[in-house]
């Protein structure tokens, strides 16, 4: 699909478009793509909702842009809203994972016109919590790796993805991660997700707002105990900019990718939020 924004700009994004009824836009995170949704695709759509799964830029089957700042959050999404536009769709719920869940709250929060309800799967409102704890920058010492343009691409791929593996610590779907990130470009687009948005010398450009923004549409927080790079703390904290309701169930005993893990839970919860 080809998504036309402001000034011109073109970027061809591949996008799974199933079902009929109320539209829910599904968000993966890193280093996922629209596969990471195939159990909520079917349970939504068996219920009678329309699924929208991208492949956001850089990932999958969508286009990968060379320069780093193409990817930065303000870009990803504009991305999802002319996703939107162009399938004529007003209105959707937004269920966002991982860095899918960070442009849910962007649009909630710049674009609340366009959602009904948002999911935010693992990462909690970015400016609810304040400062960055050590606890928070301990759990993403990868993302300082990342950082680090074709040394992190090497140490990745080195001795069979050995540390991407590690990384990961075979949760998800590593396999299928490798052999996407195995093409030409691919992991390099991925990795600069991370630096266009979370390089260390943006917290200095960047300082904090003195309150963080209103999000004014209901809200169902997801967190899972066994979430090895995101602490719970931030997404509780998003309750206080949540003005139009909250919600927020713990998952136990599933990773980072809970709805790989407990597929059923996970979609009877989508279920009971979205109807």
């Amino acid at each position: 699909m080809p998504v036309q924004r402001l000034g011109g700009e073109v970027v061809e994004l591949a996008v799974q478009d199933q079902g009929q009824g109320d539209p829910v836009l599904l968000l993966h995170g890193f280093p996922d793509t629209s596969r990471l949704w195939r159990h909520q695709v079917a349970a939504l759509t068996a219920a009678g909702f329309r699924t929208i799964a991208p492949d956001l830029r850089g990932r999958g089957a969508s286009e990968r842009p060379e320069a780093v700042e193409a990817y930065a959050a303000p870009l990803l999404t504009a991305d999802v809203v002319a996703v939107l536009d162009a399938l004529e769709v007003e209105r959707a719920d937004v269920v966002g994972h991982d860095f899918g869940a960070l442009i849910g709250w962007r649009l909630a929060e710049h674009h609340p016109d366009r959602v009904r309800r948002l999911v935010a799967m693992s990462v909690g409102h970015p400016g609810a919590a304040g400062k960055r704890t050590i606890e928070d920058r301990e759990r993403a010492w990868y993302q300082l790796l990342f950082q680090f343009r074709g040394v992190a691409e090497e140490l990745l791929q080195r001795d069979a993805w050995s540390l991407f593996r590690a990384w990961l610590r075979e949760d998800g779907d590593v396999d299928d991660y490798v052999a996407d990130l195995s093409r030409p470009g691919a992991l390099t687009a991925g990795l600069n997700w991370y630096r266009a948005n979370l390089a260390p010398e943006l917290e200095l450009r960047s300082p904090p707002p003195a309150a963080p923004a209103r999000i004014d549409v209901p809200v169902l927080g997801l967190w899972s105990d066994r979430d090895h790079y995101l602490g719970e703390a931030r997404m509780l904290a998003s309750e206080q900019v949540c003005h139009a309701g909250w919600r927020y169930e713990r998952i136990d005993g599933a990773s980072h990718w809970m709805q790989l893990d407990q597929p059923q839970r996970i979609n009877q919860l989508l279920l009971d939020f979205l109807a």
